[in-house]
C-alpha cells in the first residue's frame, strides 16, 4: 500500500477521533473545541489534496495528540512512519501505546507486534526476537509473530529455530511448510558438506525429502555429494530425479550427470534420458549433448543432420554457433546447403523473439502497442535491444 493510501485510511479514522473528541469537548466547553478540531481536521485535508504529505501527517498527529483515544489513528501513523523509513518515530509510537494504560488487550498486543515490526526494520533483530517469542509463549498473534521469528532467524542463518518455528507456523495456522522446511535443510547439508561431515550431510537431504519429496535442491546436493564419494550410479539417480521434478533445473545438473554416464559407459542410457529431455525442454542444451554423442559415434554429417533437423524447430544462438563450427570442421559439407540451413534457422530465431517488450511486466511482442496487453500501462513497450532486435 502506497503513502497516500495510508493517508487517506487515516481521514475517518482521524474525523472520527475528532467528532468525538469535539462531542466529549462540546460536553465539557461548548462548541469551541468541536470548531478547534474540525479546523483542524479539514486543514489536514487541505494538505493530503495538495500533495503536501508531511504536513497532513503533522496534523494529525495534533489529531491524535488532542483526543487519546484515537488509537487507530496511532496505528495506522505508526505503520507509515515504517513504509517512510522513519522507523525512530515508528518506535516511539509504540512505544508509548505499549505504555498506555486502558488499552485492550487486543489493543495491547498489537502494540507489541507493531513495536517489534519496527525493530525488525531497524535491525534491531534480538529485540525483536524477544517481542515475538513472547508473543507466540502468550498464544496471541503467534502466525504473525512466528513468521517474523523465522524471517529472523533466516537473516541469522540459524536454521536449526528455523525449521522449529516453521513446524509451529504448520501446527498454528495449518499452513503447509514442507518447501521451506526443505530449504532449510539443505542449507544445513550444504553447511556439513563444506566442514566434512558427510553423514550429517546425508541425513539433512534425507530430512529435506521427507519435508517435500520433489525438492530440486535436495536432489542437487544428493547428487554433488555422490559425485564427490564415487557413487556414479546413485548421483545419476539423484540428478535425474532433479530434473523430471524440474526440468528448468537441466543445465544445472546437464554436465556432471553426462561424466557419470560416459564414466559407467551407458551411452545408450544417456541418450534416452536426452531424448526424453528433448520432448519436454523448450531449450538447446539437450541437442547439442546430443548432437555431440552424434558426432563421436556417427560422424560429424550425421551429426550436422540432427542439428540442422533440431534448430529448425527450436532456434538459437548457442545452436547457430554449434552448427557453424561443425560445419566447419566437417570436410564434406556443402557451404552452399550450410548458408541455406543457416538462413531458416535465423529467419526463424528472428520470427520467434520478441521484438518489444514491456518496461513494466515484461510482455513480450512482436510488434509495437501503446497500451500493453499485459498490465494495460501506457508508454511502457519499448523495442529490445539484443541477438535479434531492429
Amino acid at each position: 500500500m502506497t503513502e497516500l493510501a495510508w493517508l487517506l485510511l487515516l481521514l475517518p479514522v482521524a474525523a472520527g477521533g475528532g467528532w468525538l473528541a469535539g462531542r466529549r469537548g462540546g460536553e465539557r466547553r461548548g462548541g469551541a473545541r468541536v470548531s478547534r478540531l474540525s479546523n483542524t481536521y479539514f486543514r489536514g485535508l487541505n494538505y493530503l489534496l495538495n500533495e503536501q504529505q508531511d504536513k497532513a501527517i503533522e496534523v494529525f498527529l495534533q489529531i491524535a495528540a488532542v483526543d487519546k483515544d484515537t488509537v487507530e489513528t496511532q496505528f495506522a501513523l505508526g505503520h507509515l512512519f515504517r513504509r517512510r523509513g522513519e522507523v525512530d518515530r515508528a518506535i516511539r509510537l509504540h512505544q508509548s501505546l505499549v505504555a498506555r494504560p486502558g488499552l485492550s488487550d487486543e489493543q495491547k498486543t498489537r502494540a507489541v507486534l507493531a513495536l517489534g515490526e519496527d525493530y525488525m526494520r531497524a535491525g534491531l533483530l534480538d529485540r525483536a526476537e524477544t517481542l515475538f517469542t513472547d508473543l507466540v509463549r502468550m498464544g496471541v498473534l503467534a502466525p504473525q509473530a512466528l513468521r517474523h521469528l523465522i524471517s529472523i532467524y533466516q537473516a541469522e542463518r540459524d536454521w536449526g529455530k528455523a525449521i522449529e518455528h516453521a513446524r509451529q507456523l504448520e501446527s498454528a495456522g495449518g499452513e503447509p511448510m514442507g518447501k521451506l522446511v526443505a530449504q532449510f535443510h539443505c542449507e544445513l547439508a550444504e553447511k556439513a558438506r563444506l566442514a566434512g561431515d558427510i553423514d550429517q550431510a546425508r541425513q539433512h537431504v534425507a530430512d529435506a525429502y521427507a519435508a517435500d519429496s520433489h525438492s530440486v535442491r535436495a536432489g542437487l546436493v544428493e547428487g554433488r555429494l555422490e559425485l564427490a564419494a564415487g557413487n556414479d550410479a546413485a548421483a545419476i539417480r539423484a540428478f535425474e530425479r532433479v530434473a523430471r521434478h524440474d526440468i528448468e533445473f537441466l543445465p544445472e545438473i546437464l554436465e556432471p550427470l553426462l561424466g557419470c554416464y560416459e564414466r559407467r559407459g551407458e551411452g545408450a542410457r544417456a541418450r534416452g534420458f536426452l531424448m526424453e529431455m528433448i520432448e519436454h525442454y523448450p531449450g538447446v542444451s539437450p541437442v547439442l549433448a546430443i548432437s555431440r554423442m552424434i558426432e563421436r559415434e556417427e560422424g560429424k554429417t550425421a551429426a550436422l543432420a540432427f542439428l540442422s533437423r533440431q534448430l529448425k524447430e527450436r532456434p538459437s544462438v548457442r545452436g547457430e554457433a554449434a552448427f557453424i563450427e561443425l560445419s566447419l570442421r566437417d570436410a564434406d559439407t556443402d557451404p552452399a546447403v550450410a548458408l541455406k540451413t543457416l538462413k531458416q534457422i535465423t529467419e526463424q530465431l528472428v520470427v520467434r523473439t520478441p521484438g518489444y517488450r514491456c518496461q513494466r511486466c515484461g510482455f513480450g511482442a512482436r510488434a509495437h502497442h501503446w497500451q500493453c496487453p499485459g498490465c494495460k500501462s501506457w508508454g511502457s513497450i519499448k523495442p529490445v535491444h539484443g541477438a535479434v532486435s531492429e
